[in-house]
């Protein structure tokens, strides 16, 4: 596996904890959003970052809120559901892998899980996005972003899930963009059960594969001497 450097990238005013991997001839880079109350340490989103990884994709895992933020959102939870701040440092996120040599040339997916869903969906209408995969995702919590997202989105979701699975189909149906909902029969919202996580990480590779592609080269017409 390739080594994971762990930085800082510059989201606005604000410096977040990055952790970044990149294979050699990436088809791609996926970047993660967290969840409400969970960080770039999210196992599941471990998981998954290390299977998209050894398909080909470099990862960028990082932490939405601050060192100072998660402290105070231990007591307060008044910034897990602040889906714009979410948005905003996520596309910052996007903006800062663009300036970074080894990741600026690579097609962008979004991986957002519970409310980084939502901040993926809206930041993908705001920034250069190919693709999104939501797991576990409140997609319903973009509002009125959700029909002006243009790129191919996946859903995922637990077949025991059954409120989120509501909120999901509500959130498709609002789409204009090509849209899939995936069911992982059995699953619950942490996709704990055996197996579960693994159909996650192999429907967001095969989605990420078909839709991250890097522009062909131009062709160029021959010359000829006169």
């Amino acid at each position: 596996m390739p080594s994971t450097i762990t930085t800082t990238l510059q989201a606005g005013d604000v410096e977040l904890a990055a952790d970044v991997t990149v294979p050699s001839e990436a088809r791609g880079l996926v970047v993660f959003a967290h969840g409400s109350g969970s960080g770039r340490a999210s196992p599941r989103n471990q998981h998954v970052a290390r299977q998209l990884v050894r398909a080909g994709f470099a990862t960028l895992l990082f932490d939405l809120l601050t060192r100072a933020e998660e402290i105070a959102e231990r007591y307060t939870r008044h910034l897990r559901f602040d889906i714009p701040l979410l948005s905003g440092r996520l596309v910052g996120a996007v903006r800062w892998a663009s300036q970074q040599g080894a990741l600026s040339d690579l097609p962008v997916g979004l991986f957002g899980a519970s409310t980084g869903a939502a901040a993926a969906l809206i930041a993908a209408t705001r920034t250069s996005v190919a693709a999104v995969v939501s797991r576990g995702g409140r997609p319903d919590l973009a509002g009125a972003a959700l029909p002006l997202v243009r790129c191919p989105t996946l859903f995922i979701v637990g077949g025991d899930d059954l409120d989120v699975l509501a909120l999901n189909v509500e959130a498709a149906r609002a789409m204009t963009a090509p849209v899939k909902l995936h069911i992982v029969e059995g699953a619950t919202h942490l996709f704990e059960e055996p197996g579960a996580l693994d159909e996650v990480t192999d429907v967001a590779s095969d989605w990420f594969r078909e839709h991250l592609r890097r522009p062909a080269a131009p062709t160029l017409e021959p010359s000829w001497d006169h």
